[in-house]
Parts: C-alpha cells; sequence; structure tokens
C-alpha cells in the first residue's frame, strides 16, 4: 500500500466502553480482520488490562500497542495491532464482569471525553463508542441519559438527533430516553423540525445521498386518520412537513406507523422520521440486530456506535458479536471520507 494512499485512510478513535462488558472482546475480535486497516487508523481508547484479558480469552493472535500520542499511530498501525491510548489505569478488581467499580466507571467517561477531544482538535476523523451502562454510571452521578446527550455537552451543540442506520433502513428519532407518559408534551413543532432538516443534511453531507426522500411517521394509531385517533398528526405533525415542501428535500407524510417502516425497507425512502424512541427502534432492531448503527447526527464530530448494550451476560464468554461494531466503523469511514470529499471541492 503506497505511502499516499495510507494518508488517505481516516482516523477513527474507538471508544472502550464499559470494560466489564463486552466491549473488549468486539473491539478484539475486529482487530483480527486485515480489512479493518485497509479502510482506517484505528485507536482504541480504553484500558489496556481489559484488551489484553479479552485477547487471552479468545487465544488472540494480537499484540497491543499503548501509544503515548496519536503521533505513533501511523507508523503502529497495522494487521495484528491494536493501538491503545489508555487514560485510566483500573486495577483488576475495578474489571470484575458485569460490576464496573466507581473507578471503572469514571474511566468510561474519560474514554468518551478524550475521544471527543481528539475528534474536536482533528486528530482523529471520526469516534466509534461501544456500549456503555447508563444505569450503572448514573448510579455514580452520570447526569446524562446515554452518550447522545453527554456527546451533545461535551461538543457544546445546539441540537442532536440519534439515527439508527441499516443496510436497508435508517431511522432517526424526534424524542429519545423519554418515559413514554411524556413524549406528547414534549413533542414540538420545532423540535420535529430541527429532526427533519438535521436528518436531511446529514443524509446529504455524511452519507453522499444526492437526493433525499423522508418519511414522517404519525404518533397515534394509523396516523390518526385524520382526527379520529387523536390529532397530533392533523395539529403538529403536518404543518411541519408543509414547511419542507418546495424545498431541497422530499419530505412526506405522516405516514401510518405500522406501514412506513416496511415502506423504507423496500426503498420508498431514504430514512423514517419516528415520533419516539421504540416506535424507531422495534422495527430496526427487528431486521437489523446485528448490523445497525447508532449516529448521533448535529454535532460538529463524527460519531458512530454499536447499536446493542453491555451484554454483562456474555462478558467474558468469547461468544459477543462484533457484526455492530463493524457496521459502525464502516459507516464512520464512509461519513469521514465523504467530508473530506466535500470540503475538498468547495
Amino acid at each position: 500500500m503506497s505511502k499516499r494512499y495510507q494518508n488517505l485512510r481516516p482516523r477513527v478513535a474507538i471508544t472502550m466502553g464499559d470494560p466489564c462488558g463486552v466491549g473488549p472482546e468486539i473491539i478484539v475480535k475486529i482487530h483480527l480482520s486485515s480489512d479493518l486497516f485497509v479502510h482506517c487508523l484505528p485507536v482504541v481508547i480504553g484500558e489496556l488490562k481489559a484488551l489484553q484479558r479479552a485477547a487471552d480469552l479468545l487465544k488472540a493472535a494480537v499484540t497491543i500497542c499503548l501509544l503515548g500520542d496519536l503521533t505513533e499511530l501511523d507508523r503502529e498501525s497495522r494487521p495484528g495491532t491494536i493501538c491503545v491510548i489508555n487514560p485510566s489505569n483500573l486495577s483488576q478488581g475495578d474489571l470484575a464482569y458485569g460490576q464496573p467499580s466507581q473507578a471503572t466507571c469514571r474511566a468510561i467517561t474519560q474514554y468518551i471525553e478524550e475521544a471527543a477531544r481528539l475528534a474536536l482538535t482533528g486528530q482523529v476523523d471520526a469516534i466509534c463508542t461501544c456500549p456503555i451502562h447508563k444505569a450503572k454510571l448514573q448510579q455514580q452521578g452520570f447526569p446524562f441519559p446515554g452518550h447522545t446527550e453527554f456527546l451533545q455537552g461535551i461538543t457544546h451543540a445546539d441540537h442532536v438527533v440519534m439515527m439508527l442506520a441499516g443496510p436497508r433502513l435508517r431511522v432517526s428519532l424526534v424524542t429519545i430516553h423519554h418515559a413514554l407518559a411524556n413524549v406528547r408534551e414534549i413533542l414540538t413543532e420545532e423540535l420535529i423540525y430541527r429532526t427533519i432538516a438535521i436528518t436531511a443534511q446529514a443524509l446529504t453531507m455524511d452519507f453522499g445521498l444526492e437526493s433525499v426522500r423522508l418519511g414522517v411517521a404519525g404518533f397515534n394509531p394509523h396516523a390518526g386518520e385524520q382526527g379520529r385517533f387523536g390529532r397530533e398528526e392533523l395539529e403538529l405533525i403536518q404543518p411541519v412537513i408543509r414547511q419542507f415542501q418546495g424545498g431541497p428535500y422530499e419530505v412526506t407524510g405522516p405516514y401510518s406507523p405500522d406501514t412506513v417502516f416496511l415502506r423504507a425497507y423496500d426503498g420508498e425512502f431514504d430514512a423514517v422520521i419516528a415520533m419516539y424512541h421504540d416506535q424507531g427502534l422495534i422495527p430496526i432492531k427487528m431486521v437489523h440486530f446485528n448490523d445497525a448503527v447508532n449516529v448521533t447526527l448535529g454535532l460538529p464530530i463524527i460519531r458512530t456506535s454499536v447499536d446493542h448494550g453491555t451484554a454483562y451476560d456474555l462478558a467474558g464468554t468469547g461468544r459477543a458479536h462484533p457484526g455492530s461494531l463493524n457496521a459502525a466503523l464502516g459507516l464512520a469511514v464512509l461519513m469521514a471520507r465523504n467530508r473530506r470529499s466535500r470540503s475538498l471541492h468547495r
């Protein structure tokens, strides 16, 4: 591979997530593929001891290389090597499967903060996050519902959108981590508008689509059936959709939630705008459980993530599936290359 081509490979920081979960194992597994290094220069932000334990468990023929800083990455990144930046120094007692300590929880947030810092300063082109256990972190004082809101705070982004993207179905969420009983009072025209606009812009800038077709899901069964089952579609969603008429994006709906996802899966829409968390996540996890990617849109940096949890029940068994991490890395590379291409052609 020529030096010129090597320099075109995006740098991707992979945060370990919870070292007491499956994060270390799936990281080791994706590094066993030489294809990874054809497409990017990966660097893991996390605990070296946890990676070594996972490598030993899998009997993986890998060398773990601790980097002082990213100036060493181009030289050290190659098949058979896992490059690591380790902001923490956890003890073996902090790494018990399924039982993160206070020190572990503090380290998990340090991994995310370090990766975001590297991205904000241009030292990496994207970050890809492994799973965290929100409840465990919150027990230790973590004040955010999850990665998405934490990264919004770190980067001072005005508004962010959670998108779940698979090979045939993409879904953006208007509301994310809220009790279902509270969703209706949270929904506003401005929130729906921003979600549609940020999704459409990202599909153009980051996903490389020349035209964008968005299907907007209704809030009520049958999209309200002209007000028989609720008036949110008539009074809240339709007025927003009308604001996009005549613009650069094709935005239509609101459609019955029980059919719009199938229509998108069959290629009618490039993405669906879902009103709340489970409305969007149930269909995408049904069809893309092992290859869906969680993407945070609206950040000044690129962030993709696995679309699964810490899976404490699988940690230490060697059976964790790396498919979602592999897909998340692939999408991070695609987004980084599309952004680079757009900046070069301005």
